[in-house]
């Protein structure tokens, strides 16, 4: 898959916050940017942005702990091993251990929320971040309504005591996959199967269901926990930001999103792309045209 999605793209495996591996691939030449990616995806969702990208970056395209041919690790009684704080942990120091103090960042969906928590937690180690079709958690769940729960279904799935939605999905992981991406505004259409066949392929390994699973029950728990102290304190990400979000997707639908990011940063700026919610397959050069010179400032 590397090397049909990725050519020239080597492997990479690094170490992140507790002892889990984090996988993926780096290619490229210039300064770091960290590619984060969703559910039920993996660093593949980003293949049609690299050919250009790497012509500017030294692009780090990395699994979240769950996903992947990263670690899989059991969840804890609270979820916080799942928690976006640590798996935005595992992202510094998968950076960090390839040799990236400071980069930039552009994540999508889960791996976007992973990228809010790096931008609270560690300001630091991140110049600039583009965040792909979401609003922040808090606000979200918040301001849950019929039309959203309808439409992210899934959310309220995931977060069922295990095992029960492991159990469902590990039944038939390829199914799962379909109707989970099949049913977005533009079906199954924008997808590679060649990249396809990588979401399925690691859907269906040891641990992934039960990974998958554990990132939304942190995400309906102890992620709103950290993110409403940081709202009551107060605390803005101070990091440039880009907001991008799909005109045809649920985030436009059901939020105004960067009315929301306006409320937890002080320098954000966006607007929707003519797409759905895969922004990266649906829409690569609408995204290029966007995000490239932000990343580049």
């Amino acid at each position: 898959m590397q090397e049909k999605l990725f050519p020239g793209f080597q492997a990479v495996r690094a170490a992140g916050a507790d002892g889990v591996t984090i996988a993926g691939v780096m290619g490229g030449a210039g300064p770091p940017l960290l590619l984060l990616h969703g559910h039920p995806q993996t660093h593949a969702i980003w293949h049609k942005v690299t050919p250009t990208l790497q012509r500017h970056f030294t692009v780090v395209a990395l699994d979240l702990r769950g996903y992947g041919d990263s670690s899989k690790p059991p969840g804890a009684p609270d979820h916080a091993n799942y928690s976006k704080r640590t798996m935005a942990a595992d992202m510094l120091a998968a950076m960090h251990s390839l040799g990236f103090a400071r980069f930039r960042v552009m994540a999508h969906d889960r791996g976007a929320r992973v990228a809010h928590r790096l931008l609270a937690d560690h300001p630091q180690a991140v110049e600039r971040a583009v965040l792909l079709d979401i609003a922040p958690t808090l606000a979200m769940y918040e301001g849950t309504t019929e039309v959203f729960a309808r439409a992210y279904w899934h959310w309220f799935f995931l977060i069922q005591p295990a095992p029960l939605p492991e159990r469902l999905i590990e039944a038939d992981p390829a199914a799962y996959l379909r109707d989970v991406m099949g049913r977005r505004s533009a079906g199954l259409a924008p997808f590679d199967p060649r990249a396809l066949a990588e979401y399925a392929r690691c859907l269906a390994l040891p641990g992934t269901a039960h990974g998958i699973c554990e990132d939304y029950r942190a995400s309906a728990g102890i992620d709103l926990e950290h993110d409403r102290l940081e709202r009551d304190a107060g605390r803005l990400v101070d990091t440039p930001l880009l907001a991008l979000w799909g005109a045809q997707g649920v985030v436009q639908r059901c939020f105004d999103p960067l009315r929301e990011w306006r409320k937890v940063a002080a320098r954000v700026e966006g607007e929707s792309l003519p797409c759905g919610h895969y922004i990266p397959e649906e829409a690569p050069e609408a995204l290029l045209a966007r995000a490239l010179p932000f990343l580049q400032g």
